[in-house]
């Protein structure tokens, strides 16, 4: 199998599973734990980068007022999406979270059409149409707005959308990330610890490890992805990307016993069928592309 493969699925296995984790210490605050991740994660990806010399890309950062506003806001949308994750799958909404990761790769498309007047083909048109019927069903018949699952896809497209636009690659981007909210974390966990309510130091070895691991848990499926995505077309991680969420749909569903009515199910069958139609129009495009290419020649 190549090895751009592999990465991919390991980077996606990773994601699909990162439920499990946070479920392990959802004693701790929702915030203290975002902390940790946000902190860890910057440590772990500063000592990769200083082992290779890489840090010439921060004179660039820091010189562009429009690079350092889009990472200021980039940042903000990576922190909510983060907590936003962390509280729904300790909360018990592991299966509505995957709602939000199901839906994304259309908001994607969404997004190109409004900020960068693509045009989408009518089978993504009519993939649009499904999805948003199962959104307004899950609204309206259900009785609830899927607010999870929308608010994680917003906040993840658009942090997305707007790391499209900066100059860094995943890796160098993810570092700016957590360097710009390095400091507020540290400052939270410091006033959590002076209020006599820290959870870090005082969990026991274990737990304490774990709150530590959790920014090797954030950064490796990262540079799993970026090796794949060096490796494969971006076509083939688009269809691999479904594996998150249906493995985080089944670890709600089938390890967490999460609820179902059929209401709700009948929701996500609208989804699911969008994706399935959006995925193949995807793969036959693909192939008519690279027939007339072949054509052509």
């Amino acid at each position: 199998m190549n090895k751009g493969v592999l990465y991919a699925i390991g980077a996606y296995l990773l994601w699909g599973f990162f439920p499990i984790f946070w479920k392990i210490i959802k004693f701790v605050s929702p915030y203290e734990i975002l902390c940790h991740r946000i902190i860890w994660s910057f440590v772990f990806l500063s000592i990769i980068l200083a082992s290779k010399k890489n840090w010439k890309w921060l004179k660039e950062v820091f010189t562009h007022k429009k690079t350092l506003i889009i990472f200021t806001i980039s940042s903000l949308l990576l922190a909510i999406n983060w907590l936003l994750f962390i509280w729904a799958v300790n909360s018990g909404y592991v299966i509505e979270a995957s709602l939000g990761y199901f839906i994304n790769p259309l908001f994607s498309v969404f997004l190109g059409v409004v900020f960068l007047k693509e045009r989408p083909r009518i089978w993504q048109w009519i993939a649009f149409g499904i999805a948003g019927i199962g959104v307004l069903y899950l609204t309206f018949v259900h009785g609830s707005l899927p607010w999870i699952g929308l608010s994680l896809t917003f906040t993840f497209g658009i942090y997305g959308f707007l790391r499209k636009t900066d100059p860094l690659n995943s890796t160098e981007g993810l570092t700016m990330n957590t360097m710009m909210l390095f400091i507020p974390a540290i400052i939270f966990l410091l006033f959590r610890e002076f209020s006599g309510v820290g959870s870090f130091g005082h969990i026991g070895l274990k737990f304490n490890f774990m709150l530590i691991l959790a920014g090797v848990v954030t950064s490796l499926p990262l540079l799993f992805f970026a090796s794949a995505a060096k490796r494969i077309a971006l076509s083939s991680l688009g269809i691999l990307q479904y594996i998150v969420p249906i493995l985080q749909f089944c670890v709600g569903y089938f390890l967490y016993k999460e609820s179902l009515d059929p209401d709700k199910l009948i929701g996500f069958i609208f989804v699911w069928i969008a994706l399935m139609i959006y995925a193949a129009e995807s793969i036959i495009e693909k192939r008519k592309i690279q027939f007339n290419n072949t054509v052509s020649k």
